[in-house]
């Protein structure tokens, strides 16, 4: 049933297209920005493109930045020799809110899914194998404790370990099963500090 016009549900419709948001938050959000000020509609659209055309991979880890290098991988304070490998920034993110990692990331965006026709060169694995290359003593996996994740830890592990570098992953803080993303700051220090080698 059309309530508002063609104008408004196509609003909600895009913002329900989004990860996340259901019908309702989409009306929500939609009728928030309809009795938004103007200039602040432009500001958000604004940001919203900016962001679309100006953000893009690190250079180092690939994360997603609008320099050359994330803010993570330009601090010359951070161990570059201890790199954490995580599936997608948001669980970079995750483990910076802990301010306990001082060492750097490598961010694959995605997991070993064979299912899903996912394989190793479809995520940046190759671009890790490059970085190892450097003076790194440690690369921790933390990918999410699922199946994917596992395989894709397992993978990993066989890459590095012919190298000499160290291997661990994450500790059993993680639920199996858990998105690290979703999972509070203590956990993850302590399946951080709990790594295991591999």
């Amino acid at each position: 049933m059309d309530l508002y016009g063609n104008q408004i549900d196509k609003l909600v419709e895009e913002f329900s297209s989004l990860p996340g948001i259901g019908h309702k938050s989409a009306q929500r959000l939609a009728f928030h920005i309809i009795n938004m000020p103007k200039d602040k509609v432009k500001e958000l659209t604004n940001a919203i493109e900016d962001a679309r055309n100006n953000v893009h991979y690190c250079k180092e880890c690939n994360t997603f930045t609008d320099g050359e290098l994330c803010p993570v991988c330009a601090d010359k304070k951070r161990d570059h020799s201890i790199i954490m490998v995580v599936e997608n920034p948001r669980d970079m993110a995750a483990y910076e809110r802990t301010g306990k990692f001082d060492g750097v990331y490598h961010v694959l965006h995605g997991t070993i899914s064979p299912m899903l026709g996912v394989g190793p060169e479809d995520i940046k694995l190759r671009e890790l194998m490059v970085r190892l290359a450097g003076d790194i003593k440690e690369v921790i996996i933390a990918t999410n404790k699922n199946l994917e994740g596992d395989a894709t830890a397992t993978y990993i592990s066989k890459l590095v370990k012919p190298t000499g570098i160290k291997v661990s992953r994450i500790a059993s803080g993680v639920p199996v099963g858990g998105n690290l993303e979703y999972i509070d700051e203590v956990t993850l220090l302590r399946a951080l500090d709990g790594r295991i080698d591999m």
